[in-house]
């Protein structure tokens, strides 16, 4: 399957169809309906090589009651509806290929209540996690899950997001308690209670993280939160081969170093992020590891590492406690997206990741090098490496067939040997559109098959985000 196409799951609406649905949303939401063809693009797929897809129309949501009153006018007419967070999606998630109404939840950016005693907050869905976690700072407390961009709340529990702290606090689906959702009738459902835990029933809240929208749109968010360490330390360590770094990360791992973040960066990657990010990093293989702790703590950690490290001919590994250093310093790893673009003048910048258990780490990521080496692409790599996640962001000329021939197969390849170590095709993109082709291939034909049973029971009439995760 051409990786460029969705799979199709429906028809589009009438031209008759879309006119009426825009009408009636006019007469309740006014001037917050907006039909521009600039808008609507916006808010479409603008992150991935999959063409862009606009809605019909964009419906900026300001409460869930707001949410509720778009899907049942939606629903009457069967008309598809996409929710949209900040865009930052990687596999095509709020693309329209079947038209519709996207609601934009930026709107809704409210942190509703801080329980400090319980360790944890109610927040609407469009509200970020750099702005929650400002929101949170005087109380001593932090919100763990870190995918790099500033995403939205709502998005990161839809595509069941982790990033760089993963390896100590886990993902999405371990830090929601309990969320409501608008569901495809207009129901608003609320799927679980505030306490920490629970034996009754199906989990809903876990059925609903990671669904991409394709089961409900979520209104509110119950998050669990953490203490800000008393100390945090971070430190970069240069290593001679990809091998090497990677059997370092599985060492560390496996002898229960608590680290809180450990980053890999080939060295395409430390020289993409040496230009944009402006640091002067060592050009070879290196990992960027962050412990939290006390300060004897994160020093004892710290040290440890640099013996695991030297073991594989790293090091040094060179540490700072300083705020403004770390800082730094973790900015630039989030920026290698932009760094990569860098790279390559009129490229378009595909990222992809996959995730293979962490004894297959080493492995797979020294594969993956030769693979890229041998199809002669530029493809820096980057990865939470401590939960055995990594991404590759291949650099593609869009007017060159024969280029996305090369990539696509490179893709492909990379997929099916993370599968075959028995790992999975996205750690924590998605599959939106791009990946919908590789769920069989993960999960067989049966678990598909009771995916799209769920689907059809919940969403029936198939107008919560079409043509993503499964095709019905």
């Amino acid at each position: 399957m051409n990786a460029l196409s969705p799979t199709p799951s429906r028809e589009r609406p009438s031209s008759e169809t879309v006119e009426a649905v825009i009408r009636e949303l006019t007469a309740q939401f006014g001037n917050r309906v907006v039909t521009s063809q600039a808008v609507r693009e916006q808010h479409a797929s603008t992150l991935t090589w999959v063409a862009n897809q606009p809605p019909d129309a964009v419906v900026y949501a300001l409460s869930t009651e707001d949410v509720q009153a778009v899907v049942r006018v939606c629903a009457a007419h069967k008309m598809p509806v996409v929710a949209f967070g900040t865009g930052t999606s990687l596999e095509g998630h709020v693309n329209a290929p079947y038209g519709g109404i996207s609601i934009d939840m930026n709107g809704m950016n409210k942190v509703l209540a801080v329980h400090a005693e319980d360790l944890d907050c109610v927040v609407q869905p469009g509200v970020t996690r750099k702005a929650v976690n400002e929101h949170l700072r005087d109380q001593g407390l932090f919100f763990p899950i870190d995918p790099g961009a500033d995403a939205s709340l709502g998005g990161m529990a839809a595509t069941r997001a982790s990033g760089t702290n993963a390896v100590r606090y886990g993902t999405m689906k371990d830090n929601v308690l309990s969320l409501t959702a608008v569901m495809p009738n207009g129901d608003i459902v609320r799927t679980s209670p505030r306490a920490r835990k629970t034996s009754a029933g199906y989990d809903l809240t876990r059925l609903m993280v990671g669904s991409e929208g394709t089961f409900g749109i979520i209104t509110e968010l119950t998050l669990k939160l953490a203490g800000i360490p008393e100390a945090i330390s971070a430190g970069v360590c240069p290593f001679p081969s990809i091998k090497a770094a990677c059997d370092a990360v599985i060492v560390t791992i496996q002898s229960g170093l608590p680290v809180a973040r450990i980053e890999l960066l080939d060295e395409v990657q430390v020289a993409a992020c040496n230009a944009y990010s402006k640091l002067t990093l060592p050009e070879t293989p290196l990992l960027l590891v962050e412990f939290h702790g006390t300060d004897a703590s994160v020093r004892e950690q710290a040290e440890r590492f640099g013996e695991i490290a030297a073991e594989f001919g790293g090091g040094p590994y060179e540490w700072a406690t300083k705020a403004e250093e770390r800082t730094r310093l973790w900015q630039a790893r989030h920026d290698v997206y932009w760094a990569a673009v860098g790279m390559r003048p009129g490229a378009k910048v595909i990222a992809t990741d996959v995730c293979v258990p962490i004894s297959r780490l080493a492995e797979c990521v020294d594969e993956t090098k030769r693979d890229i080496l041998e199809c002669g692409i530029t493809a820096p790599i980057a990865g939470h490496v401590g939960d055995g996640n990594f991404h590759t962001a291949p650099l593609v000329m869009m007017d060159d067939p024969d280029e996305i021939a090369r990539v696509s197969g490179f893709i492909e390849r990379l997929v099916a040997r993370a599968v075959a170590m028995e790992g999975t095709c996205t750690g924590e993109h998605g599959i939106g559109q791009k990946k919908m082709h590789f769920m069989e291939l993960e999960h067989g034909p049966e678990a598909l098959n009771l995916m799209r049973v769920l689907k059809r029971a919940i969403d029936p009439d198939n107008i919560m985000n079409p043509g993503k995760v499964v095709a019905v």
